[in-house]
């Protein structure tokens, strides 16, 4: 037996192949086949000389038998640079996300040295109601667009007595899922705008998607004192989408009608949390607690009640009232609403 055939056959054992046509190939050189003959080929070689090199075939057959293990370790590796890993967060076994990117959040604290827990706002972000806002301000309709508005506004509000009744909460719900829409249309308009004619806004597109993030977290509040059904639900998708494109083309015909109709629609809010503080000081809708999230938004107390949210909530209102009617008001003037400084950060 040479060295080819004894080589030949150790491939085969180790890649567990069909040895028997290896070793009869190898042996073709050897015609016809004698044990004595292979005896004597492994002494003449030496047996060491054999191990050793199924020894060495071993060792490399991993490697060359799986050419996907290479790749494997090197995804496994690259999964684990973005992969989660465990930080210490005052103690606590938190995950946070580790970016490819490098994009992550800085540690948050409070005043108190806690740990801020919120994504969906910052601390600097938060703010004290003024309650001291005068509720009774009206617009009195006095031209022909003014008049629309307000008997707009007035038959919108007859079918929601009609379903919701004295249901302040489900009410207050719904209402908050449209109050957010205007200021986020006539933002989103007023940045379109500005691109096109190179202008600047004067700080009303700020303004205006100030107050649609303020009517969002009006109702993220509502969501964790309330929990709608599936009809309120479904009620509240239909409204939405009507509204929206209602409101949509509105803005782009008469800006000026779009937020007198807001300052009225305003002015409907601040009745319904009136009568829903009275429902609540009658004892017929229970003051439970307030809503975590409600304390750190409004810088409450920590013993703040259900009470003190509609307080400051029917304040905000007050506030997008003014603005609202104040946008209203340049635009009957014949001005630009960036002729007029935005009341930015007036809540």
């Amino acid at each position: 037996m040479n060295y080819s055939a004894a080589r030949s056959l150790m491939k085969s054992l180790v890649g567990g192949g069909n040895y028997g046509r290896h070793v009869s190939s190898g042996f073709r050189a050897v015609a016809p086949f004698d044990a004595s003959a292979a005896a004597a080929g492994f002494q003449s070689q030496g047996l060491s000389m054999v191990l050793i090199r199924w020894g060495r075939m071993m060792s490399s057959a991993p490697e060359s038998s799986s050419p996907t293990s290479v790749v494997v370790g090197k995804d496994e590796k690259r999964d684990g640079a973005v992969a989660t890993e465990k930080a210490e967060k005052g103690g606590g076994g938190a995950v946070v996300v580790s970016s490819y990117w490098g994009v992550s959040r800085p540690k948050i604290t409070r005043e108190d040295g806690t740990e801020w827990p919120w994504n969906c706002f910052m601390p600097w972000e938060t703010y004290q109601a003024d309650v001291s806002i005068d509720l009774s301000k009206h617009h009195v309709p006095k031209t022909f667009a003014d008049k629309v508005a307000y008997r707009t506004v007035k038959l919108l509000r007859m079918p929601t007595d009609l379903f919701f009744k004295r249901r302040y909460g489900c009410r207050a719900m719904m209402l908050e899922t449209v109050a957010a829409v205007p200021g986020m249309v006539g933002g989103m308009l007023l940045h379109l705008r500005s691109l096109r004619k190179f202008q600047q806004s004067g700080g009303w597109i700020k303004a205006l998607l100030e107050e649609a993030e303020n009517e969002r977290m009006h109702l993220m509040t509502m969501v964790e004192l309330v929990q709608p059904k599936w009809y309120e639900r479904f009620l509240v998708l239909t409204v939405q989408g009507v509204f929206f494109n209602a409101f949509f083309a509105l803005y782009l015909l008469s800006p000026k009608l779009a937020h007198r109709v807001v300052g009225y629609l305003e002015e409907e809010a601040i009745h319904s949390y009136t009568e829903y503080l009275k429902d609540i000081d009658d004892g017929k809708i229970e003051n439970v607690r307030a809503p975590a999230i409600a304390i750190d938004y409004w810088r409450l107390p920590k013993d703040a009640t259900l009470k003190d949210v509609i307080t400051v909530i029917r304040a905000d209102e007050a506030h997008h009232r003014d603005v609202n009617h104040f946008a209203s008001d340049i635009h009957f003037q014949g001005k630009q609403l960036r002729d007029a400084p935005a009341p930015v950060g007036y809540h």
